[in-house]
């Protein structure tokens, strides 16, 4: 099976590249099932861009802009840097913790940017599978499978329903969760420099970036 699309491999290596809450301005259906908002979340960023003579010209700085505006209001990525962080978060103090969420974020949301960036000319076509769940659980994955240019891509997006309805809060392309991937590498660092020296890792790669 041939692997390319949306979500290039990069998005789940080594911290070089990789999709955070954002109370943006999108109009979220936080009532919808959880297949139809992760449609909804997906095919709307790339639309935008479609639309955009800006974006579709390869503008990064737009493109994260859009991402930030349609993708983001879908997801938990708040969520995703507390699991990340892994039980290293309880060590971490308030502002420690602002900035790791801060600082996963710009990362995640900029190397989504990048992907996006990839298929601004391309016309993937998705299909999603509805959640296999109870009506009362909380926690779901959604099945998808992304065609482009005849090479096939399986991603499966984890939500958990809460107050505000169902959240994106984890990825898995190519057999890898993009939490588990990230919490080995984090408690790398934290063992090697505490959780001061994860903050200073992620501020210098943003800021290299």
């Amino acid at each position: 099976m041939k692997r390319s699309g949306i979500f290039p491999a990069a998005i789940i290596a080594p911290i070089a590249a990789v999709a955070v809450f954002s109370s943006a301005h999108a109009q979220v259906a936080t009532n919808a099932a959880p297949d139809k908002l992760v449609q909804s979340a997906v095919e709307g960023v790339i639309a935008k861009i479609k639309t955009d003579p800006e974006t579709r010209a390869g503008d990064l700085a737009k493109i994260t802009a859009v991402v930030q505006r349609e993708f983001l209001p879908y997801t938990d990525f708040g969520r995703t840097t507390r699991l990340a962080v892994g039980s290293a978060w309880k060590q971490a103090t308030p502002e420690q913790q602002k900035t790791l969420q801060e600082q996963f974020t710009a990362l995640l949301v900029r190397s989504y940017a990048v992907s996006l960036s990839q298929l601004r000319e391309q016309s993937p076509k998705f299909t999603y599978k509805p959640a296999k769940a109870g009506s009362n659980a909380n926690d779901v994955v959604v099945a998808t499978r992304v065609m482009n240019n005849g090479d096939e891509m399986l991603i499966d997006y984890r939500l958990q329903r809460g107050s505000d309805g169902w959240k994106i809060y984890d990825i898995n392309m190519m057999g890898a969760w993009l939490i588990e991937v990230y919490r080995k590498q984090f408690a790398d660092i934290v063992a090697r420099d505490g959780v001061d020296g994860l903050v200073k890792y992620l501020t210098s790669h943003n800021a290299r970036a």
